[in-house]
């Protein structure tokens, strides 16, 4: 290039080469994910003490969904953990309708429900709940389908234990479906109000859960196998420590006694939060299953958790109150109730 060429683009490299200088972050800025023109003296936000903890994670939980399933909730809960972004999200069983030996109808409500599933970005992890698992037929299909009926994971530093809590006999969980059946052809007949006067109602199978001592001497070997670990997450479908008798769960929790751990479990479609043994053990209310409107907290939600080295933290997020940047809940979530009490259904 001739140097008159040369003499001549000289100073509109200098102004491009200025350009280029006022755009670059600076230098302490370049090895962190905040990039700044910021320098010395005062700026305009809080600190930079940002909440992005290594091996941090938030994972959700919805609930019961069925036992009267309500038309459309459950789908619009998957489209607002869409918007949520959790990394993966767990269940607390009722899954499907169930309560059959025709493996047809089964294959049928199952597939509904995969369906529905298989729409969140992230992974839905199954627990058995007792629509799920009403007989040993519904065993069967299930382990067929799903592999295990209990099983645990790790994800992130964090141990997540999965229960199957109708874990009786055979027979035992034969004798609960027959008495379940006349329970609700009782109340087809006459109306909720005569369900605790079955024999449905008063068993106490039918209100806690069970598990076996082959399922508790499983937990306990995978408890041990895992001391170091971030927190423990105990996931079931029914309390499994409220019944009279019922000591295999008991030895879970005393191998549980030294490290953090948090109980979720669902069931009776009414939220509850509960201090056993200095942990939380949390009820979930409803996803889209049957509200009784007698009871306090049979609302339709979603729960957010986050781990991270020095805390877990708990949001439960009604439905009602979770919508899109267009103002709205998703799909036609405008015209549905997510609280009984509140519509007068």
């Amino acid at each position: 290039m001739p140097w008159r060429q040369r003499a001549l683009l000289a100073p509109v490299f200098a102004v491009l080469l200025a350009a280029c200088a006022v755009q670059q972050p600076t230098p302490q800025a370049e090895s962190s994910p905040f990039l700044h023109e910021f320098e010395n003296g005062p700026v305009p936000w809080t600190g930079q003490g940002f909440d992005n903890a290594p091996g941090k994670f938030t994972f959700a939980l919805f609930s019961d969904l069925t036992g009267g399933e309500r038309d459309g909730i459950y789908k619009i809960a998957v489209e607002q953990l869409r918007l949520l972004r959790p990394e993966l999200i767990l269940s607390v069983g009722d899954l499907i309708e169930g309560g059959t030996t025709d493996r047809e109808q089964l294959g049928q409500e199952w597939d509904s429900f995969d369906r529905r599933a298989a729409h969140a970005r992230a992974p839905v992890f199954y627990t058995g709940g007792n629509h799920d698992l009403t007989n040993p037929v519904m065993w069967d299909v299930f382990e067929e389908r799903y592999g295990r009926r209990y099983y645990h994971f790790v994800y992130k530093n964090t141990l997540f234990l999965v229960l199957n809590t109708e874990d009786n006999s055979p027979d035992q969980q034969w004798e609960l479906k027959k008495i379940r059946d006349e329970a609700l052809q009782a109340i087809e007949a006459d109306g909720w109000d005569v369900f605790m006067e079955t024999d449905y109602g008063r068993s106490g199978l039918r209100k806690s859960g069970r598990v076996g001592q082959e399922q508790a001497a499983y937990f306990r070997q995978v408890i041990s196998r895992y001391p170091d670990v971030l927190h423990t997450f105990v996931i079931m479908h029914k309390p499994a420590w409220e019944k009279a008798g019922e000591e295999n769960f008991a030895t879970v929790e005393v191998a549980l006694s030294d490290r953090p751990y948090t109980v979720f479990y669902g069931h009776e479609h009414a939220y509850l939060h509960e201090i056993r043994h200095g942990r939380d053990y949390i009820r979930l209310g409803t996803t889209g299953g049957v509200q009784n409107v007698k009871k306090d907290m049979a609302i339709d939600h979603l729960t957010l958790v986050t781990v991270s080295e020095d805390a877990v933290d708990i949001a439960n997020l009604r439905m009602s109150g979770i919508f899109g940047k267009d103002g709205r809940i998703p799909l036609d979530g405008e015209e549905k109730c997510f609280d009984a009490r509140e519509c007068g259904d």
